[in-house]
């Protein structure tokens, strides 16, 4: 009964939801929410300046996410370049030095926060050119008036950056009473316009008062309420904002520091100073208000000038957040992903080793674990890093065993063959470089297969062709195969090691314009490098494998074991063990550097342990998850999209279609993201029938057109190059 419940399950879910009815479903959507973002930029303006200045929200404990846009973390030399010949004062109270020696933290991380604590600090860079001033005022009153004043003067030049704000200090001077707020508003109305002019050449942000955790106040600092504290931020809002004035110069509220510290005042020392973490937050968030619009960080979408709305930028009309990994946001979305595959469990076809069904579930599973990898942020927790770079590894083995089994059995070298696999490696890749002017290096897997393709069918193809059918007549042919594999392999070691060869053979023009990324070829050399040895690996298996069909040394029935049952009982304990052993290893790696050492010599254990435990007991290598197998289908399609409408500011932040619900917006965005990616796969194939014909006079004008029409893309790019010189 069960069993049936289960059939009749699939089908009715089947039955009511086509991929047809998914994908009109997803163009809905899409319309819908583009509609809506459009008619939300047009009524708000689109500034998320004013986003990152008032809301947001924590992810976790320390890290603070604003509404609809990326943060970016600023290093110390990101920060000299930006402020470099600027001046940049701190004007007010307590609260306003915190942040002022947090924020200068940000320029030189080595200052330490000592000397008169009611009084004037200054700061400064020689290097850059960059001062930074501290000035106690404590109260909103003449004297901080005077000193405004002084700035609005011709004489004295004016700072580039003004930060103020002050209350606490009047409501405990004068005991929390309604004259001392009545003589505030007085004085800050008084100031408001010198700091409006100061506005027009100059920032100028007030700060609004945090909230104070009342029960730790000291007896003196009593009188200090969050009722205090409100009445205060409204009049400074109210007057700093008046309408009557002019918007463009306005002096900006930095209101954003309440929310922080309404999460994390908790924490603080005194009840009255925020800690270290929360007043880090806030200089952080300064300098993305400031330095963004002119150091246009690829991920700091907040304040950064948004350029007219175009139909191939995304980025121009959707929301962008930052990545935050937590363990359950990476182990959740498998575990869900795991009960779907068991679910839409089936009987394959065939009962070979690593049949098509059986390598597209697991090119299929794969995708998805990358996928929910990248979304999560989870390269920031090492064992999670080290599983992944596994997978990856294991797409390479299967491009190595794939395109070796094709040649050694068909020994179809021809043009035909070839133009067909390049095409729908990168005929994306290739629009998308066009389209969104990013470098083929950017897309770095595809790059990493298609040169690995070309070099599994150098190899083969080079003389003396070995393919099967030649080695059963000689069984001298297998060595001369195993030979080639071991130049292969020498080549590979002496690459690996010869950093220079590398770069030189990969810096020659044309070839430099494919495979450099941000003028230097040293990222593909990496990527390269960390997964060396596993192609060859694939190959070697490949070959193992094929010999041993051949002489009938396996028994492949549906049902059957791989080997005899002690050979086949030995074989799966060693393989569990191996693979268990592998795990643990990259859960204790410390160092991210020396595992990618290990990783290329080490990865292919716990891809042949999976290979074997997936394929020696008969029961196991007779089903396959239609679920996996279906994502497997169009993974490369997956792997390429995420760039641009699943992930966002070039993967390093998640795209936002529906903002303030998180889960809602994953949900929504991977529908869609997944139905595009199969339109793309399935348009590829159609288009890989015609651009690519079977006739080779016609394949041959088809590649002369291609030629001429890329070496002018190259030319082109050579004389866009020349003219930047």
């Amino acid at each position: 009964m069960a069993a049936l419940a289960y059939t009749l399950g699939k089908r009715e879910i089947n039955y009511y939801f086509s991929v047809r009815s998914a994908k009109a479903l997803a163009l809905a959507a899409v319309l819908l929410l583009t509609a809506c973002h459009a008619a939300s930029r047009r009524y708000r303006g689109g500034d998320t300046c004013e986003y990152l200045l008032s809301s947001g929200r924590f992810l976790g404990e320390k890290v603070w996410q604003p509404h609809s846009c990326m943060m970016h973390k600023y290093k110390n030399s990101e920060a000299k370049n930006c402020l470099i010949d600027k001046h940049v004062v701190f004007i007010g109270d307590s609260r306003i030095r915190q942040l002022f020696y947090s924020f200068i933290k940000l320029i030189n991380p080595q200052v330490k926060e000592e000397g008169n604590k009611h009084g004037n600090i200054p700061f400064e860079d020689k290097s850059a050119s960059i001062k930074v001033d501290f000035l106690w005022y404590p109260e909103v009153n003449g004297s901080m008036r005077q000193r405004i004043k002084s700035w609005t003067e011709g004489s004295v030049a004016k700072p580039h950056i003004i930060v103020a704000g002050a209350a606490t200090w009047s409501i405990k001077i004068h005991n929390g009473s309604n004259e001392a707020l009545t003589q505030y508003k007085i004085n800050i109305t008084s100031i408001a316009p010198l700091l409006e002019k100061l506005a027009k050449s100059s920032d100028v942000y007030w700060v609004l008062q945090d909230p104070v955790y009342e029960d730790m106040l000291s007896e003196s600092r009593k009188m200090i309420t969050n009722e205090k504290i409100d009445a205060y931020n409204e009049a400074a809002v109210r007057i700093l904002n008046s309408s009557s004035r002019n918007s463009k110069a306005k002096v900006k509220m930095f209101s954003v520091s309440k929310l922080i510290a309404q999460e994390t005042i908790m924490k603080s020392a005194d009840g009255l100073h925020l800690p270290e973490s929360s007043r880090d937050t806030n200089a952080m968030i300064l300098m993305n208000v400031y330095c963004n619009k002119i150091m246009k960080p690829i991920d700091g979408s907040c304040c950064q000038p948004q350029p007219p709305l175009t139909l191939i930028q995304k980025a121009n009309l959707f929301m962008k957040e930052n990545k935050f990994y937590t363990h359950s946001s990476f182990f959740i979305p498998i575990v869900y992903i795991l009960v779907l595959g068991v679910f839409y469990t089936e009987n394959t076809k065939e009962t070979k080793v690593l049949n098509r069904e059986q390598t597209d579930e697991w090119k299929g599973w794969m995708q998805l674990v990358i996928l929910i990898y990248h979304m999560s942020g989870a390269s920031t927790f090492l064992p999670v890093y080290m599983h992944i770079r596994v997978l990856v590894a294991a797409y390479l083995f299967q491009t190595g065993y794939g395109h070796f089994s094709y040649f050694w059995m068909k020994g179809d070298f021809g043009v035909y063959r070839v133009c067909q696999v390049l095409f729908r490696l990168n005929f994306l890749v290739v629009v998308l470089c066009i389209v969104m002017d990013r470098p083929y290096q950017f897309y770095y897997f595809v790059p990493l297969v298609t040169v690995w393709f070309m070099i599994i069918y150098a190899t083969l193809a080079i003389w003396p062709q070995i393919i099967q059918k030649k080695a059963n007549g000689n069984c001298l042919w297998h060595f001369g195969l195993l030979l080639k594999l071991i130049c292969l392999l020498t080549c590979i070691y002496f690459l690996s090691y010869s950093q220079g060869a590398f770069e030189k053979i990969f810096s020659f023009w044309p070839l430099s314009k494919c495979f450099e990324l941000n003028g230097n070829v040293y990222e593909w050399w990496f990527r390269w490098k960390l997964d060396r040895y596993v192609v060859f690996h694939g190959m070697l298996f490949a070959f193992i494998y094929l010999a041993l069909q051949k002489r009938q040394m396996i028994s492949e029935g549906k049902g059957d074991p791989l080997f005899s049952n002690r050979v086949s009982n030995v074989l799966l304990f060693i393989s569990i063990v191996s693979f268990l052993t592998y795990s643990i290893w990259a859960s204790s790696c410390k160092n991210k550097t020396e595992c990618n050492e290990l990783h290329p010599s080490v990865s292919v254990v716990q891809i042949l342990a999976f290979v074997l435990i997936r394929n020696i007991p008969g029961y196991v290598r007779s089903v396959y998850s239609s679920f996996f197998a279906w994502f497997g289908k169009i993974s490369l399609e997956l792997f390429i999209c995420q760039y641009h409408i699943w992930l966002a500011a070039d993967t390093k932040g998640i795209l936002v279609l529906i903002p303030g619900y998180p889960m809602f917006n994953v949900l929504v965005s991977t529908f869609i993201f997944v139905c595009v990616a199969h339109e793309i796969s399935q348009i590829t194939n159609d288009l890989a029938q015609i651009v690519v014909p079977k006739d080779n006079s016609t394949l041959l004008k088809r590649l002369l057109c291609i030629a001429g029409f890329f070496s002018g893309l190259l030319l082109f790019s050579a004389m866009q190059d020349q003219s930047r010189h």
